[in-house]
């Protein structure tokens, strides 16, 4: 009888061990998804927005700083504000659209 016992406790500690090994396997392979965005080339990617832009330097200058914090420039001279929304949701103290 102290045989069995002493078995099935150690099976239930060998079970407990097998899941507890699982959990972190699943959590390893879960972290390793998630790299950090890659940075854009901010400036590029203003200069090239701001082309047309009868005021450059301030276009360059509000491009950048919308850049620097999404991470994302919408393609073209204007326009395309879906491709980034966080671009397009940036605002001035006035409510007024920031990002060119």
């Amino acid at each position: 009888m102290a045989m069995s016992k002493a078995f099935i406790a150690s099976l239930l500690v060998s079970l407990l061990l097998i899941q507890l090994v699982e959990a972190d396997q699943l959590v390893t392979d879960t972290g390793k998804e998630t790299s950090p965005p890659e940075k854009i080339d901010c400036g590029g990617a203003c200069a090239a927005r701001c082309r047309l832009a009868s005021r450059q330097n301030m276009c360059k200058r509000a491009c950048g700083t919308c850049c620097a914090r999404c991470n994302c420039v919408p393609p073209g001279t204007a326009g395309n504000q879906e491709m980034c929304p966080c671009y397009a949701s940036l605002t001035t103290h006035g409510g007024r659209r920031k990002c060119p």
